[in-house]
């Protein structure tokens, strides 16, 4: 090593023990993530290894990536928030030719003095094992040379490549990581996750189920084309009787022999886990969704005609940054007037709001958490008529929905109590005049996991006590509708974030205010942006 390599080390060293002090002391703990590690081990079949990537970097134009952000399943499992990493799990303990036991192997970014002058500190492997608890670490130049035999496990469980990751100068990217993955596991040319999947149900479904599996295996072959020309995909669906489908189970069962490698074992124990928050969790989202409902108080404050839809954006943010969250949770979305029919309207451009209904659907991410709040307000503080009506169907529609958020229930249970809230109330405003038309103006479910994401992963099957979801119904009517012209415009999506617990649903969004009469008193208060003034700019 050089010199001026030892001399740019040593002074990072020290700046980073200096600076370390100033540092959030609430990220999840490593205990946290290797118990994770561990009910992801109890929840494998025998002779499993999971293999896991961290997530790609991805460039946003010319030498400028976009902010790193690391995959959620590989954040929750370990805690590491560098690129170039992979992690691998081993169902039961295995031993290397030191006879030293090991249950899982992880492969880190190298340390780069260089590098680390221009981005920042990397943990390198002792600091992988000092601060995130791992026992053997190694650089991710090693993952090629390690003598792993993937072919000795019964399956070797991962998510599939979205192929969205460049090939970067230099070894041990995960470009070179995923090459030498494939290498290494026979990784074959013409893998299909969503085929994998198909022939893993087929091959363990019941006969009771097997006419819903037939619907679902035909609806893929729809989606995706390349499906379409699979015999056995083929047979199934052709299948009339359970003779002929146990036939095509066992020519499944023979093709998965065939091959150990499986990409729907690790996201469905993902799934499992991750939808189920423990306390620790709950802590970091119950901040992130405090934060994101003090932005929507803020900007009722703020708010008024002239403000454009890019200025409001700006003070919800603000307001997540003095927090010290990190990121948002997804493209903020502030949609005046008929942008706000919009649903996932990210432009944010329109010059000032006037007089329309503004939605605003935004959540801080804390620590990898994420909230997602959404309130529709009018930009001069004041209902009209036509607004209100509409307002309240929405509101109505969300406390159904939220009273239907209860253990046991079926999912789609809080999406059909607010559906049945707005048909009736858009049939009793002449708006529609056929119960199937409802869904011309709510064409979206009310409901989703949220966590790491902000769709998080999930089953979506009953809910159970310590999930958190979302409840958020809509009625958005574009200019243009079959409907009376004083409707158009109007754009409304009330969204909360619904502990589910044996008591009942407990909203932890609910400081912001939902009925429309608290949000006129809200926007009535003066607020710290009023004196707020900038110099104009030509």
């Amino acid at each position: 090593m050089s010199k001026l390599t030892l001399s740019l080390l040593s002074v990072m060293l020290v700046a980073a023990t200096t600076f370390s002090q100033d540092l959030p002391t609430d990220y999840l703990p490593a205990d946290f993530h290797k118990e994770r590690r561990d009910a992801v081990r109890e929840k494998l079949p025998p002779n499993t290894a999971v293999v896991l990537f961290a997530n790609a970097e991805r460039n946003r134009a010319n030498d400028v990536d976009y902010i790193y952000h690391q995959d959620p399943n590989f954040y929750y499992l370990t805690g590491y928030k560098e690129p170039n990493a992979v992690l691998v799990i081993f169902s039961e303990e295995q031993t290397d030719a030191s006879g030293n036991s090991f249950d899982e192997i992880f492969y880190v970014q190298e340390r780069n003095a260089r590098a680390e002058q221009w981005t920042g500190k990397r943990l390198g492997v002792e600091g992988v094992k000092n601060q995130l608890g791992f026992t053997m670490v190694y650089n991710g130049s090693e993952f090629e040379k390690f003598p792993l035999d993937f072919t000795s496990f019964d399956h070797v469980s991962f998510v599939d490549f979205q192929n969205d990751y460049r090939d970067k100068p230099g070894s041990a990217d995960l470009f070179d990581l995923v090459k030498t993955f494939k290498v290494k596991a026979n990784y074959p040319a013409d893998y299909n996750p969503v085929r994998n999947d198909l022939y893993q149900r087929m091959a363990t479904t019941t006969p009771d189920k097997a006419d819903e599996l037939s619907e679902m295996v035909e609806r893929a072959m729809e989606r995706y084309p390349e499906l379409q020309d699979d015999e056995l995909l083929n047979d199934f669906v052709e299948a009339n009787n359970q003779e002929i489908r146990d036939e095509i189970k066992n020519k499944i069962l023979v093709v998965q022999r065939s091959s150990n490698l499986d990409s729907s074992i690790l996201p469905k124990v993902m799934a499992e886990l991750r939808q189920d928050k423990t306390p620790e969790e709950m802590k970091l989202l119950k901040k992130a969704i405090e934060i994101s409902a003090v932005g929507q108080i803020e900007v009722m404050k703020a708010m008024h005609p002239n403000m454009s839809e890019t200025e409001i954006q700006g003070v919800h943010e603000y307001v997540y940054k003095r927090y010290g969250a990190e990121y948002e949770g997804y493209p903020s979305i502030v949609g005046g007037g008929h942008n706000g029919c919009i649903l996932h309207y990210i432009e944010n451009n329109k010059t000032k709001v006037g007089d329309d209904l503004v939605l605003m659907d935004l959540g801080a991410e804390y620590h990898g958490y994420t909230a997602d709040v959404t309130r529709t307000i009018p930009a001069n503080g004041k209902f009209s008529p036509e607004q209100k009506a509409i307002y309240d169907i929405v509101y109505n529609a969300q406390e159904a929905g939220i009273a239907a958020s209860v253990v046991g229930a079926s999912f789609r249970d809080p999406h059909q109590a607010s559906l049945e809230v707005v048909t009736k109330g858009l049939m009793d405003l002449g708006i529609i005049k056929d119960a199937k038309e409802a869904r011309v103006y709510f064409p979206h479910g009310t409901s989703h996991y949220l966590g790491l994401d902000v769709h998080d992963a999930g089953t979506y099957q009953a809910l159970k006590a310590n999930q958190v979801i979302t409840v958020e119904p809509g009625i958005y009517i574009p200019e243009n509708s079959d409907c009376d012209e004083k409707w158009w415009g109007i754009a409304v999506r009330i969204e909360d974030d619904i502990l589910i617990t044996e008591n009942g649903p407990v909203n932890l969004s609910g400081m912001a205010p939902r009925k429309a009469e608290e949000i006129e008193e809200v926007m009535k208060q003066p607020s710290p942006l009023d004196s707020f003034q900038l110099p104009k700019l030509d």
